[in-house]
C-alpha cells in the first residue's frame, strides 16, 4: 500500500468525525480526498491506493474500482448509518430514500466482490450487518472541528436574561420535532426569557409554524455550519432520539455539535449516549415531563449550563483519542 484513497461526498460531516483525523494519524500512509460529485477520477493513479469509501459510490467510482482492481491494494466501507432502515422507515422523504437507494444500497451489488473490510461506526450497527464482519469505528473528530471561538465555557453575565435553546435536526427526525412541540411551547410560555431556534425541513417546519420566539432555519451545507458556531454561541441544545432501530445504530456524533457550540446538552437516553448515571451529561429518558424539567432547571441555573457543557466538552475530549490509532489495521509501509 503506497497511498490511501477516500472518495465520497466530501466535505461531509462523516468524514470529518470519522476519518478526517485518523487519516493524519502517526505512521499513516499519505493520503487523497476525491469528491464523488462531478469530478473526473479516471486520471486518479491507483498502483498500490487503498480505497475507501465513504458511505456512497457513484457509478463513475464503481468503474475506476473495477478496471483497477488489480493494481489496488485493497478497498474499505466505511458506515455510520443502518441505511435499510433509514429507507424502509418513516421519517425521511422519499427524495431522501431513493437518493439512498441509488447512492448507497444499490452500488453494494458491485462492491461487495472487490471489499476488503467494512468499517461500521458504532457496535449495533455492525451486528446489524448480518455476516458481514464489521469492525467497528467510532467518531474520532479532530479539535479544529468543535473547538471555537468561546474554547472556554464561561457562566454568562447574570444581567443577561435571554437564554437560546437550539434544536439542530436532519430531515430524518420528524417523530423527535412532534416529541418537543409540546415541551418549548410551554418553557417558552413558563420562561419568557427563553427563545428557540430549529433547523427543519419542508415537513418539520409545519411543525413549528405560528409560535412566538420561534426561529425556524433552513439545515445549512456543512461548511457553512461549521462556520455558524464561530460567530455565536447557544445555551442549551437539545439532543432528542426517538426508540427505533435507525436511532439505535447512531453514534453520539451530535455531541460534538453540542461542544461546537458551548451548549449544555439534553441527550437522550440511549445506546448513543448512554444512561444518566455516573455522568455530568444531563441524560433524560424519552418523556415529555422529564425533558420539560431538565429544560426549565438549565434556563434557571447559570452553573448548571456552565457544569453540562463542560462535561459534553470533556466527552468529546475522550472521543479524540481514538484517532491516535489511525484505523488500526494498516501503517504506512504495510502490504
Amino acid at each position: 500500500m503506497k497511498r490511501i484513497i477516500v472518495f465520497g461526498r466530501i466535505p461531509n460531516p462523516t468524514f470529518d468525525y470519522y476519518l478526517a483525523a485518523r487519516l493524519q494519524a502517526p505512521d499513516m500512509p499519505p493520503y487523497e480526498v476525491a469528491d464523488i460529485r462531478g469530478r473526473e477520477i479516471s486520471s486518479i493513479n491507483a498502483d498500490g491506493a487503498f480505497v475507501i469509501i465513504c458511505r456512497y459510490a457513484s457509478p463513475s467510482v464503481l468503474r475506476w474500482i473495477e478496471s483497477n482492481a488489480g493494481r489496488l491494494s485493497g478497498v474499505g466501507l466505511f458506515l455510520d448509518d443502518d441505511i435499510p432502515a433509514v429507507v424502509t422507515g418513516r421519517d425521511a422523504d422519499l427524495f431522501y430514500r431513493l437518493f439512498l437507494c441509488y447512492r448507497a444500497l444499490w452500488p453494494l451489488r458491485r462492491l461487495s466482490r472487490h471489499l476488503d473490510i467494512v468499517w461500521a461506526s458504532t457496535p449495533h450497527l455492525a451486528s446489524r450487518l448480518g455476516e458481514v464482519k464489521a469492525v467497528v469505528l467510532p467518531p474520532a473528530p479532530p479539535k479544529a472541528l468543535w473547538s471555537n471561538t468561546y474554547d472556554v465555557v464561561e457562566v454568562d453575565d447574570p444581567t443577561n436574561r435571554d437564554v437560546l435553546i437550539g434544536y439542530h435536526a436532519t430531515g430524518v427526525h420528524l417523530e423527535e420535532h412532534r416529541f418537543l412541540r409540546p415541551i418549548i411551547v410551554e418553557v417558552l410560555r413558563e420562561r419568557p426569557q427563553a427563545r428557540f431556534e430549529v433547523f427543519a425541513d419542508r415537513r418539520a417546519t409545519v411543525i413549528w409554524q405560528g409560535l412566538d420566539r420561534v426561529e425556524i432555519r433552513e439545515p445549512l451545507p456543512w461548511i457553512e455550519y461549521l462556520a455558524d458556531a464561530n460567530t455565536r454561541r447557544i445555551d442549551i441544545m437539545l439532543v432528542p432520539l426517538t426508540p427505533s432501530d435507525v436511532n439505535d445504530s447512531r453514534a453520539p456524533t451530535k455531541r460534538i455539535d453540542v461542544a461546537r457550540y458551548c451548549a449544555a446538552g439534553v441527550f437522550s437516553e440511549s445506546i448513543a449516549y448512554g444512561s444518566f448515571r455516573d455522568t455530568e451529561e444531563l441524560r433524560m429518558p424519552y418523556a415529555v415531563g422529564a425533558w420539560r424539567k431538565a429544560i426549565m432547571q438549565l434556563i434557571d441555573d447559570l452553573h448548571a449550563r456552565e457544569d453540562a457543557a463542560i462535561a459534553t466538552r470533556q466527552a468529546v475530549l475522550q472521543m479524540m483519542a481514538a484517532a491516535d490509532t489511525g484505523f488500526g489495521v494498516f501503517k504506512k509501509g504495510q502490504t
